[in-house]
């Protein structure tokens, strides 16, 4: 594998089936990316977009193929290895922020750095250092429910990245948000994409979006058709 290389998928095939019911949602998906590579994957709802990054990040298993990231194949590690590696190289970003309400910002951004085995205060200033990035430090105090829509959303790019991860995984991460709030996420993760080169990939319906990444897949029925 290419040392540049961050995370791969061979061959990725994924198939649910309920009863009678048997359907292929992944029919052989290979590509990689780089370190500091920004991707956007692009394709209409239903053809698979949402089940690979799934894969991708290690949370769910494929029915057959591979993902490697950082050089270990996914699938032939024990799930305690597989939280350890997840936790520490991918972050993720989804449509709906998914901030537990009942802990403010600072303690939302601090557990991906508890789960990895930081005490309390090496936490919180990993997490006071990234809400600085994400220009949100004097709103560590509130709960998420006192947040605009905009600034709960750079709080879960804040937790995405306190561990410094190799990639990001984002699903639709400016569909819930309008055009000028969006602009300012956009702008955010280009900026920490080149300062921490950081790789970004992107599961998106936005033009605008996936226009600033450096490459753009497409996903049709499953597969990847072109670049």
């Amino acid at each position: 594998m290419n040392s540049s290389v961050i995370l791969q998928c061979k061959q990725l095939t994924k198939r649910f089936k309920q009863g009678d019911l048997d359907v292929s949602v992944l029919k052989g998906v290979d590509f990689a990316i780089n370190e500091g590579e920004r991707v956007a994957i692009m394709g209409s709802s239903g053809s698979g977009k949402s089940t690979l990054l799934h894969l991708l990040g290690g949370l769910e298993k494929p029915t057959s193929g591979e993902v490697i990231l950082e050089g270990v194949n996914l699938n032939k590690v024990r799930q305690a290895k597989l939280s350890k590696l997840r936790n520490r190289s991918l972050g993720f970003i989804y449509q709906f922020h998914h901030l537990l309400g009942e802990f403010n910002v600072l303690e939302n951004v601090s557990m991906p750095a508890l789960i990895g085995g930081d005490s309390v205060a090496q936490a919180k200033l990993k997490a006071e250092e990234i809400l600085r990035r994400v220009g949100l430090e004097h709103r560590a105090k509130h709960k998420p429910g006192e947040l605009s829509g905009g600034e709960r959303q750079r709080v879960a790019i804040a937790r995405a990245l306190i561990n410094k991860p190799k990639c990001i995984l984002a699903d639709e991460p400016t569909g819930n948000l309008d055009s000028k709030t969006a602009e300012s996420i956009y702008q955010l993760m280009l900026e920490l994409n080149q300062e921490l080169k950081i790789s970004f990939l992107i599961v998106t319906h936005d033009i605008e979006l996936a226009n600033r990444m450096d490459r753009v897949l497409h996903m049709v029925d499953g597969l990847i058709v072109d670049e």
